[in-house]
Parts: C-alpha cells; sequence; structure tokens
C-alpha cells in the first residue's frame, strides 16, 4: 500500500523517487490460479455474447483497455474522446488517472452505439445499474457457461454471504482474466514491460509479472529473433 502511495507522489512530482520499491515484497501464501483467456476463448466468449450489444462491447473493453469491470461498467460517454481517439477515467481501486488510445475494435464498437448528447450518460446503462460488481461477475459467468469454458453452477448453489472475509475458492478464468489477456498479449507483441504497465495500471514489475502468462510459442517467437551465430 505504501508503495502505490508512494508511486502516486511521484507521478505527481511530489518525490523525485519511490523508496519502496527498493522493499522486497511479502508473497502470498496461496499462488494465484487465475490465468489469462487464449485468443480463441476470447472469440467463443464474443460468440456467446450473441445479442447482448452490452456485454460484447464490455468483453472488448475489458481486453484492449485491460480494465476491471467495474471501473468499465461505470464509463460515461464523458470519459471517450473519438474525435482524438482517446479515453480517459479514474480508476475507483487506485484513484489513478488513465488516458488510452481507442484501438480500431474499440472505436468501431463505440462508433455503432447511438449517440448520447448527455456526457454522463453512461456507456453501459444495465452495467452500471447494477448494485454490486459481484452481480455482474455471476452474469459474466453465465456467459462462460454458454462458451462452454466453464461447467455450470450445481442446482441450487447460493452465496454463502461471507464476503471478502470469507475463504472462497478462485475461479481460474473470470472477467478478470481479461486484464491477465491484456498483459500478456501486449508482452507477447514486444511492448515493453513499463509500457504494459503504464496500459493496464500496474504499481510495479512483480505485480505485472503476475498477470503476464506467455506461452512456449510467445518465447520461441521471441527466441527466434535472436541471430545464428553458427552460421559463417
Amino acid at each position: 500500500m505504501l508503495r502505490v502511495c508512494l508511486g502516486e507522489a511521484v507521478r505527481q512530482g511530489l518525490l523525485t523517487v519511490n523508496p519502496a520499491t527498493r522493499v522486497k515484497l511479502l508473497k502470498s501464501s496461496k499462488e494465484s490460479k487465475r490465468r489469462a483467456f487464449k485468443l480463441p476463448e476470447i472469440k467463443r466468449i464474443l460468440n456467446a455474447c450473441g445479442d447482448n450489444v452490452e456485454w460484447r462491447g464490455l468483453v472488448i473493453c475489458g481486453l484492449y483497455l485491460g480494465q476491471r469491470l467495474g471501473d468499465l461498467a461505470k464509463l460515461t460517454w464523458r470519459a471517450v474522446d473519438l474525435e482524438n481517439g482517446e479515453i480517459a477515467f479514474t480508476t475507483r481501486k487506485t484513484g489513478r488517472r488513465i488516458v488510452l488510445p481507442l484501438v480500431q475494435p474499440l472505436i468501431d464498437y463505440l462508433s455503432a452505439l447511438p449517440a448520447s448528447d448527455n456526457p454522463n450518460a453512461y456507456i453501459f446503462p444495465r452495467a452500471a445499474s447494477a448494485k454490486r460488481t459481484a452481480s455482474l461477475s455471476n452474469q459474466f459467468r453465465e456467459i462462460l457457461v454458454e462458451a462452454g469454458l466453464v461447467e455450470p453452477l450445481p442446482h441450487g448453489h447460493r452465496s454463502t454471504g461471507k464476503g471478502r472475509s470469507g475463504a472462497r475458492e478462485a475461479s481460474e478464468i473470470s472477467f478478470h482474466s481479461l486484464r491477465h489477456s491484456a498483459v500478456t498479449m501486449l508482452k507477447a507483441a514486444g511492448v515493453s514491460d513499463f509500457m504494459a504497465r503504464e496500459i493496464v495500471g500496474h504499481e510495479s514489475a512483480a505485480v505485472s509479472r503476475e498477470y503476464t502468462h506467455l506461452s512456449t510459442d510467445d518465447k520461441r517467437a521471441a527466441m527466434q529473433r535472436l541471430p545464428d551465430v553458427t552460421n559463417s
């Protein structure tokens, strides 16, 4: 937490260096099971969205912006600048101001939506009306079921009501996996760790590594760029 606060102080010019970056991070007692979606899986998810334009948009934003579901659900048209191809918003978890370029798939999606004269109107009104992000996560899980990526919950299953304090089995894939996919695909494309962190909003290289899941093919493609020193 200190690392995050001091990192923000550096960005605001209040400090020149973040001394907390020299402190070794505490290791979690449990290894995260979260993984990135593979490209074919993302295509299956988009197909499973069917006629649900809003969820299709949330998935596209999740991949190409690498942001959390709660932040995407609350995006307003004020954040979007189609003329300059940018989107700007403040994350709820860290309070960090994010300004990102819009890639073509996002521009195409946003341009196809009905125009709104109200800059404070939500881009995803149904998602924005959800009282809790957990309910959106459950809706996304149903899409994963439709895509054949997870099994349906047992009949009669319901939340224990324990909330964050209760012990829960972390799902291997969820909407947050799109954030993992964004980091992984950026790095597989040759983007530097620093740039990937700036795009997604990670505070440290250690966190960024947790979100990077490069495959053997990714590594093979990178290693094939090495020169052949055996050729005379």
